[in-house]
């Protein structure tokens, strides 16, 4: 065994331990930290399969940005775990069904799946060198043969990004909303108002040490 198949077999175990306690769990925070060391495991994979491109992603997109929302959505929601845990074992047998039936779906196309795939060269547009890296060649396949459904996936995210901040900035009943153009236009004038009152009376002095003890002498 080589060093590379050390390494794979090294980055494949630590995979399936972190997924196997991303489930297990009970603290939220314990399992999206086991979920970001599978993700790194998987990019580790990737770059032993020479897929550069694919591992970075992985790194920036998953390990970057959505993990880090993942934390900070359990952190700020506080999740109540008890209270989800209740009806864990009412739900675990159709659970188990599932799992196991996507596992015998997965094994059975890994196994016998491939093998029988004739190997067909990857046709583009223009010739590209052998010595080029996998991260050129999915370039030209995506903006050659697969440049119409990639447009039509950018269209899709940009119209999901847009309805999703037409729901955000909806007027909601609930909430206090403040105008920025109301903020900008006000003056100086208009924030403090002088208000004219009566004159008060002037208070009374307390009496004198000397008053007061003639007034307890006379009672």
């Amino acid at each position: 065994m080589d060093v590379k198949t050390g390494f794979f077999y090294l980055f494949s175990a630590v995979l399936l331990f972190s997924a196997f306690r991303v489930i297990t769990a009970k603290n939220p925070v314990h399992a999206v930290l086991y979920l970001m060391l599978a993700f790194s495991q998987a990019a580790a994979v990737w770059v032993l399969l020479r897929a550069e491109f694919l591992a970075i992603t992985l790194v920036l997109v998953y390990l970057g940005a959505v993990m880090v929302l993942f934390l900070f959505v359990v952190m700020m929601l506080d999740v109540d775990v008890d209270s989800l845990r209740r009806g864990f074992w009412k739900h675990f047998p159709l659970a188990a069904f599932i799992g196991v039936l996507i596992a015998l779906e997965m094994s059975y196309v890994l196994m016998g799946g491939f093998r029988d795939m004739p190997a067909v060269p990857v046709a583009t547009a223009s010739p590209v060198p052998n010595s080029a890296s996998n991260t050129v060649l999915l370039g030209k396949l995506l903006y050659t043969e697969y440049l119409f459904p990639l447009e039509i996936a950018a269209m899709i995210l940009l119209v999901a990004m847009i309805s999703a901040i037409a729901l955000t900035l909806r007027h909601r009943k609930d909430t206090k909303f403040v105008d920025a153009g109301d903020q900008v236009r006000v003056r100086a004038r208009d924030r403090l108002f002088v208000v004219k009152v009566d004159a008060t009376k002037p208070p009374v002095a307390p009496p004198a040490p000397e008053a007061a003890a003639t007034v307890e002498k006379k009672a």
